[in-house]
């Protein structure tokens, strides 16, 4: 739902450094970042096969506990917004400690809460400072260098894949196993403590320095730009709808499938609807395949393939929905068709440069995860009132969405024919967002 193998050197930039271009200084550990973005991305995906347990534990309708999972999601999109800009100023090791830190805190207190608006504003304070699988990213990805750009993300996105679908399984199996969907809680909070002794004294001091001349941006500078980056780089603007669209049809399907599961005549409970995480393990490994891919072919043809497979998973999904066989098919195709959406669309924003590139993936995975939690919103009103199939439908338009966006983007501009003062002699030159300084950087 999320954005390597080997060491990427970090930058370090002086005054004749390219805004794009990475210095060597130390070293980022990959496998370590993936790892780390795979334990805190869970932390907004484990509670959805508890969300019936949840319903039963404190009393409520299934609408009801259908807000948690919308509150995850809102939170991620506060922290994204308020949080990840700092990556590209801040010290990455005091702003890792301090996020982890918190998360910590949250998980505990709503493993411990007595009512659902306890939890819901445990779940939101959470998913507000798990942000750092969207503060890895862009880490890894900007210093490793146009041609390896796509397949480090691809496997960060790997990574973030494999945590947000195996905490669904791990979390089923802990409360079928405990009896209490509260023990998901706290072993999530145990995890999340591990990284927080191990991964901030491993990340380089920064993003790298601010060019020679240029003061560093303040706080509030840097939150007052994110539209002006939308503005000026149209790669931004495609990315953010096609997030926004696949991950609201994502986030409908498995906000739903908790209580289609659990519903007759399948019957299933927590450790079912987690399951699916594991059952969708081919899937997660097939979508690191869309790093080299976009790096080769173009994020444009690895966004259209992703779509056209996660539309054939809703529909396989939609036509036989009590069929476990037809479901676990549908599930694989619909993850495997997100995640190389996003990786794609990662690798197309990274490009723009360095300098921006913790503010680029905020404005991309705030319009994504702003997709998701109306996703989670409407995918559980659309069940309660009219069932799965009236779920799916609306998952399936967000698709057909997205499908339209890539086949306008798709279609050659066309130039003008007016005076340009770019144009040089023979030919006009194209206009591009990888300028050696991108707009937006303040």
């Amino acid at each position: 739902m999320e954005p390597s193998s080997a060491a990427v050197p970090t930058a370090a930039a002086t005054a004749s450094t390219s805004a794009s271009a990475p210095a060597p200084a130390r070293t980022v550990n990959v496998p370590l970042v993936a790892v780390a973005g795979a334990v805190t991305v869970a932390n907004i995906y484990f509670p959805q096969p508890l969300l019936a347990a949840v319903a039963r534990g404190l009393e409520v309708s299934e609408r009801t506990a259908g807000l948690i999972a919308s509150a995850a999601q809102i939170g991620y999109a506060l922290g994204i917004l308020l949080l990840v800009p700092l990556a590209d100023t801040a010290r990455l090791r005091r702003l890792t400690s301090v996020l982890l830190a918190l998360t910590c805190v949250s998980l505990l207190v709503a493993a411990a809460a007595q009512d659902v608006v306890t939890l819901t504003l445990a779940t939101l304070a959470l998913s507000t400072t798990t942000v750092l699988p969207q503060i890895l990213t862009p880490v890894a990805a900007v210093l490793a260098g146009p041609g390896r750009r796509g397949r480090v993300v691809g496997l960060v996105g790997l990574g973030l894949t494999l945590g947000s679908t195996l905490s669904r399984t791990v979390s089923g199996a802990v409360t079928d196993a405990s009896g209490s969907w509260r023990a998901a809680y706290v072993v999530a909070a145990a995890a999340t403590a591990a990284l927080l002794w191990v991964l901030p004294r491993r990340l380089p001091e920064r993003m790298g320095a601010p060019p020679a001349g240029r003061r560093r941006s303040s706080y509030l500078r840097l939150l007052a730009g994110l539209p002006r980056l939308l503005a000026d780089h149209r790669e931004l603007r495609i990315s953010a709808l096609l997030g926004a669209c696949v991950f609201a049809a994502f986030s409908v399907f498995w906000a739903v499938l908790a209580f289609h599961l659990a519903a007759p005549p399948l019957g299933y409970g927590p450790g079912a609807a987690g399951l699916f995480g594991v059952l969708t393990l081919p899937a997660t490994l097939l979508s690191a395949a869309a790093g080299p891919m976009a790096d080769r072919y173009g994020p444009g043809a690895v966004n259209a393939a992703g779509l056209a497979a996660a539309g054939l998973g809703l529909a396989v999904a939609g036509f036989a929905p009590y069929s476990p066989v037809a479901l676990v098919a549908g599930a694989n195709l619909l993850v495997v068709g997100v995640s190389s959406c996003q990786v794609a669309s990662q690798a197309r924003i990274f490009a723009i440069g360095r300098t921006v590139a913790a503010r680029v993936n905020t404005v991309f995975m705030l319009a994504t995860f702003g997709g998701g939690a109306l996703g989670s919103l409407a995918g559980s009103w659309l069940y309660t009132a009219y069932g799965w199939s009236a779920a799916l439908l609306a998952a399936g338009a967000c698709v057909g969405a997205a499908g339209l966006v890539v086949a306008l983007v798709a279609r050659p501009a066309v130039p003008s024919c007016g005076p340009d003062a770019t144009r040089e002699a023979g030919g006009i030159r194209p206009s591009t967002s990888q300028e050696s300084t991108p707009q937006g950087e303040t």
